[in-house]
């Protein structure tokens, strides 16, 4: 039996893609716990469970048409808390160096802040995130994660964290510098657009 589309995006289990998305958001919590006691091993374990149900929503979106504004936004904000929150529970432990975690965190609340302006004083944003942001975003991950593993395992060696460290400080640089740059041009040219109409 076939199930039409237009049954499949009618379905209760629609929702279940942001279900998923808000279960990650509460993982948050135990995994930070796990960290501060030292269990390490925990901890990666509930990032694994953590990750693979980002890749499962994910699918179950796109694979189904199950896609929302509130997934949308769900998403990207469940990645970002569990970022920022490893982020902040290393420094706090003594792991990651603080000016790091500032510069995470106040890049994040500074895009969050340009986006809500130009959306209320400009137009929708609808741009997707640049190439060098999903670049860094996957730095920040493979970073905190080798901070994690050195912890649990001895490995990998206290260079290769260093130079995913650096990595994450040259991509947070050229990324942030790159939305200011995108977000005044297109103000200009919106700007430019009405002044002409």
């Amino acid at each position: 039996m076939t199930v039409s589309p237009s049954a499949a995006v009618n379905t209760p289990l629609r929702h279940l893609p942001n279900l998923i998305c808000i279960l990650r958001m509460l993982l948050v919590a135990p995994i930070v716990l796990l960290l501060l006691h030292g269990d390490w091993l925990a901890a990666l374990l509930l990032i694994g469970v953590a990750g693979f149900s980002d890749g499962l929503d994910g699918f179950l979106a796109k694979r189904f048409g199950w896609q929302s504004r509130l997934g949308s936004m769900l998403d990207p904000a469940a990645d970002k808390l569990l970022l920022v929150a490893l982020f902040v529970t290393l420094t706090w432990l003594g792991l990651v160096p603080l000016w790091l975690t500032a510069l995470v965190v106040l890049r994040d609340v500074l895009i969050s802040g340009c986006s809500l302006a130009y959306n209320a004083l400009v137009e929708p944003l609808t741009a997707q995130p640049s190439l060098i942001s999903k670049f860094n975003t996957v730095l920040q991950l493979a970073f905190v994660l080798a901070v994690i593993t050195l912890q649990a395992f001895g490995w990998p060696p206290a260079l290769v964290v260093e130079v995913l460290g650096a990595g994450v400080f040259v991509t947070l640089m050229v990324s942030g510098f790159d939305y200011i740059m995108t977000w005044t041009r297109r103000t200009r040219r919106t700007r430019a657009v009405r002044r002409g109409a």
